[in-house]
């Protein structure tokens, strides 16, 4: 059956509510007719449609520019519910719990830097491992992973981990209040003590770029871009496995509770990966905290990160890291539901925000934002894929207004991982972004790899293959699409020269 799509304005689209009879909002989808015809072609619209089904949603279901298919909520879904009536669902975060981005800038250029690639890259290869079920360099006990829990990056400061004024560039200061480790069960933390500090696999990663276009200076310059050819590192990683059982232990939990709940119940008959509690009951609460504990892990995981890539650089470049300024511009979310303030109605209600492959973007004014930011906005984090570029954008008084303050997190998938390793070769990834002059670092699978697909020959360079920038959408159509619709403003952006992939 066909979906029908209402034109708001250029590249805003509605499904009315009227269109299912379990929709409590309409469904708005935030894309260019290109990318919007690429999300009809898999279930991207119809998760959405589905989202709107959720007891206690606020105003639409969305989805962000970048938005394909995922598990129950589409990856770039976005949506609110009353914190006191509606539910939280673990599909409207993810399996990753805060997964998102951290940018660093540096004083260096290219050339400064060129000459030395390969060793800083090794060095960043030896300190932050990447890869499948890798540990870290930091050996936590229960009790200290459970001061991490409930620290995040404040965690990392107090132990020598970082500058304080990290914090004051990390979303909600790199920690949530509402984090409680006691609702964390035994078998993810025994797997989450030893990951710390690490990279993990599939899309994550760490590049070294350069500032590659400005396209406002003013505002770049308040975020410490400066010029074109200046140097920054861009970290992606989030909660690693340790996240990963958290979020598996309480979807089966939240399934079995759900089928006692006539309304719950439907929702679970309706798509079985939009099992949701309500936030005021026990189980949701449980899970909520949680998840505020997963978030806190990762925002310690990133910190970590920079705090190497800072020995990184002092050891090959012999600098202090003050001297090449290597400072945090913003680290940013963009898998977690997260407790906020919004006008809805005219009135200022307390949500549950979801955003599920989508990053927070407030505009200059909005009292959550950092001293630093306040009058400024934002800094909005939108990665690129491999060999494509990435890009530092602004939120807006649009976003604040329609989308809960969200917008696209990254490129966004269009070729399964599975499909990309059938037509593409690791090795000839690798060379090809050679010539461009980007160096790739990634671990070699063996040929006893579990992760092998059946019926594809060994690739010990498959992580490449998955990852090939020709397996996701064009990040250039993302952010124009952003910009164009209004949920976000482009500053900068950057191209790699050397990447770490799993």
């Amino acid at each position: 059956m066909d979906i029908p799509l209402k034109k708001i304005r250029e590249d805003v689209w509605e499904v009315p509510q009227s269109y299912k009879d379990y929709m409590r909002v309409p469904a708005r989808i935030y894309a260019a007719e290109g990318l919007l015809e690429k999300m009809k072609s898999d279930l991207t619209l119809q998760q959405t449609i589905n989202v709107a089904s959720l007891p206690g949603i606020e105003k639409y279901s969305m989805v962000m520019p970048d938005g394909h298919q995922g598990y129950g909520f589409p990856i770039g879904g976005v949506a609110a519910t009353d914190f006191e009536e509606g539910v939280i669902s673990p599909g409207g975060v993810g399996y990753d719990i805060n997964c998102g981005v951290r940018l660093i800038r540096t004083n260096l250029k290219e050339e400064d830097v060129r000459p030395h690639l390969s060793e800083i890259l090794e060095g960043l290869f030896e300190y932050i491992p990447a890869g499948l079920g890798l540990s870290g360099k930091v050996s936590l006990s229960y009790r200290q992973l459970d001061e991490v829990l409930r620290g995040g990056s404040e965690w990392c400061i107090e132990n020598g981990y970082g500058w304080r004024e990290d914090i004051e560039r990390t979303e909600e200061g790199g920690r949530l209040k509402a984090a409680n480790p006691e609702k964390i069960d035994e078998k993810s933390k025994k797997r989450g003590a030893p990951q710390l500090g690490t990279l993990g696999s599939g899309n994550h990663f760490l590049e070294l770029e350069v500032v590659d276009d400005i396209f406002d200076e003013q505002l770049a310059k308040a975020y410490g871009i400066e010029e074109k050819g200046q140097v920054t590192v861009l970290i992606h990683t989030g909660g690693r496995g340790f996240s990963h059982g958290v979020c598996t232990y309480y979807l089966r939990k939240f399934e079995r509770e759900m089928s006692k709940d006539g309304t719950l119940s439907k929702i679970l008959g309706l798509e079985r990966e939009l099992a949701c509690a309500y936030l005021n009951s026990r189980t949701g609460m449980d899970y909520f905290e949680a998840m505020c504990s997963c978030a806190n892990y990762a925002f310690a995981n990133r910190q970590l990160a920079t705090h190497w890539v800072r020995k990184v650089f002092e050891d090959v470049l012999r600098r202090p890291a003050e001297d090449m300024e290597i400072r945090l511009v913003y680290d940013i979310a963009h898998n977690i539901a997260k407790e906020e303030e919004h006008v809805v109605d005219g009135k200022r209600k307390k949500l549950c925000v979801h955003r599920k492959g989508a990053t927070r973007a407030f505009p200059a004014g909005d009292e959550r934002l950092p001293p630093v930011y306040r009058n400024i906005g934002q800094p909005v984090l939108i990665p690129g894929s491999m060999g494509t570029r990435s890009f530092l954008a602004v939120g807006t008084e649009v976003a604040k207004r329609e989308t809960f303050g969200s917008c696209a997190h990254g490129s966004g998938r269009e070729m399964s991982r599975t499909a990309a390793m059938r037509k593409y070769r690791g090795i000839e990834v690798r060379e090809e972004l050679a010539k461009r002059n980007i160096i790739v670092k990634a671990r070699e699978r063996s040929k006893r790899d579990v992760r092998r697909k059946r019926g594809i020959p060994f690739d010990k360079y498959g992580e490449l293959a998955e990852e090939v920038a020709a397996a996701y959408k064009d990040p250039e159509v993302v952010v124009r699409s952003c910009e164009v619709s209004g949920i976000a403003k482009r500053v900068a952006a950057f191209r790699a020269i050397g990447v770490i992939k799993g």
